[in-house]
């Protein structure tokens, strides 16, 4: 019976349960993914995986990477522009230990920064992954899991509208994090947002093409965008090859946000 129990817990620790998305709040909405687009999906699946603990699903034609806290979207297209030409600079993932990170990375022969001390105090490092996608890493030591999806960091000019913009949109608290004072939180992840003394690029097309949130009720959520101006990029609509129905909008800064109902099916 000890040993069967064993199993059991063992069976636990590895499961990709841990792979999903945050609860909900109150309103229904948790963090859902990011979109990547991709010059070779086969890399970027072998990466995430190996280097990232993550769980590889396929459906229809939709190929999506599921990690705690978030999922990662891939398309097999050549992409525009890295993410740092764009308003969604990069995005960043809490880990366990962060120089066994770094030395399992360093065999992939792809850049990687050096170490620094982040906005909450912690050893961070960023790495790069094909097509210029700026990835941060934070060591968390008590981290529950080796990996999890931490934020996304938004650089524009006007960036304290845009923080502004997404509380009211998506009804979220403004709190900061470590020094940066900007930023909020959705259910499993925070989003930052920095000045830029530039311009940025919309993410269309990018590297880092969209962001997305996740709905217990799409189509109300919908309906109280509508009912508040926000013109649609894409209309609500469901597509059953891929057990999702989805809208897009698009922020003020450009970035393209798509919005979903069964990511948390995957």
């Amino acid at each position: 019976m000890k040993t069967i129990t064993s199993l059991f817990l063992f069976c636990l620790l590895v499961s990709p349960a841990y792979a999903q998305l945050a609860v909900p709040n109150e309103a229904g909405l948790t963090y859902g993914h990011v979109h990547l687009n991709v010059t070779d999906i086969e890399l970027h699946k072998r990466l995430w995986v190996e280097h990232f603990g993550g769980v590889v699903v396929e459906r229809g034609p939709l190929t999506v990477v599921k990690l705690p806290n978030m999922l990662v979207a891939l398309t097999p297209r050549e992409p525009t522009m890295g993410s740092q030409e764009t308003v969604m600079d990069h995005f960043g993932f809490k880990v366990r230990n962060i120089e066994k990170f770094m030395e399992k990375w360093r065999t992939t022969g792809l850049e990687m920064g050096d170490t620094f001390t982040g906005s909450e105090g912690q050893t961070n490092v960023y790495v790069m992954m094909p097509d210029d996608v700026w990835v941060e890493m934070q060591e968390d030591q008590g981290l529950s899991v080796e990996i999890s999806g931490y934020h996304v960091h938004f650089r524009t000019p006007g960036h304290e509208e845009l923080l502004a913009w997404y509380s009211d949109i998506f009804g979220l608290e403004i709190r900061p994090r470590g020094r940066i004072a900007t930023t909020t939180n959705a259910p499993g992840m925070n989003l930052s947002f920095g000045g830029s003394n530039e311009p940025r690029l919309p993410t269309r097309g990018s590297s880092l093409d969209h962001i997305g949130f996740e709905l217990d009720d799409l189509e109300a959520f919908c309906e109280e965008l509508a009912a508040k101006g926000i013109e649609f990029d894409v209309p609500f609509r469901e597509i059953p090859a891929i057990g999702l129905k989805i809208a897009y909008i698009i922020d003020p800064a450009g970035v393209r946000i798509e919005l979903t109902e069964g990511y948390d099916e995957y």
